[in-house]
């Protein structure tokens, strides 16, 4: 049976700006508990979406994976807060 059915490659990147993670996977992804994750959404004033459960677009996942780099190389929240901003502004 021939199944060239005309399918092409699937392009992730073309449908980013629908994706929506919980708490629970952005930490996962991040690395972070989600008290970090809690604290750094309310300092950094990460947007969130939905009302019984928090929902995280890929912008704001940006925004938490610079933080937490910018935390690995030793800055304290508010200067890494400072550093993903400045980052996602060049």
């Amino acid at each position: 049976m021939d199944y060239d059915l005309g399918l092409r490659p699937f392009d992730l990147g073309e449908h980013l700006d629908k994706l929506e993670l919980t708490l629970g996977q952005v930490c996962r992804i991040a690395g972070i508990t989600k008290m970090q994750l809690d604290y750094w959404t309310l300092k950094a004033q990460i947007p969130t979406r939905g009302r019984k459960q928090r929902l995280y677009d890929a912008e704001a996942l940006e925004t938490v994976m610079l933080i937490k780099q910018a935390k690995d190389k030793g800055l304290n929240l508010g200067a890494a807060i400072e550093a993903a901003a400045a980052f996602k502004s060049r």
